[in-house]
């Protein structure tokens, strides 16, 4: 039998699934809250557009360069976008429903594992 204080193979195996499943679901979180800033971001300017009269100058920057553009150009462009965050958003969402699942379920493995290992090392007295 092996030391006590030694964590077997497979236990070790768990721990890194473990770590790499939660440096996963922090980066999908990061990257939701990103596309959520970007997606409140577009719903602002719709509103905003919403505001203006339809002969209104509005004007898009490319480069260094500002742009005259159409109303109608605008709100076409920002609706897409708008529509392509919300669609990443919630595919984002389930990834990360994903990921924190069988985070969950590892972790409960482990603490299983950890715990059937903890009384397995401990000496059973059989009536001495």
């Amino acid at each position: 039998m092996s030391g006590s204080g030694e964590i077997p193979p497979m236990v070790q195996n768990q721990i890194a699934q473990l770590q790499q499943l939660k440096l996963q679901l922090e980066a999908v979180s990061r990257q939701k809250v990103q596309v959520e800033a970007l997606l409140r971001d577009a719903e602002a300017a719709l509103k905003e557009l919403e505001n203006l009269d339809d002969n209104s100058v509005i004007y898009r920057t490319v480069g260094e360069l500002m742009i005259k553009v159409a109303k109608v150009d605008v709100k076409k462009d920002l609706s897409e976008k708008k529509e392509t965050y919300d669609l990443r958003l919630k595919t984002l969402e389930r990834q990360e429903e994903r990921v924190l699942k069988k985070y969950q379920q590892l972790q409960q493995q482990l603490q299983q594992a950890l715990g059937a290992a903890g009384t397995a090392s401990t000496p059973t007295t059989m009536g001495a």
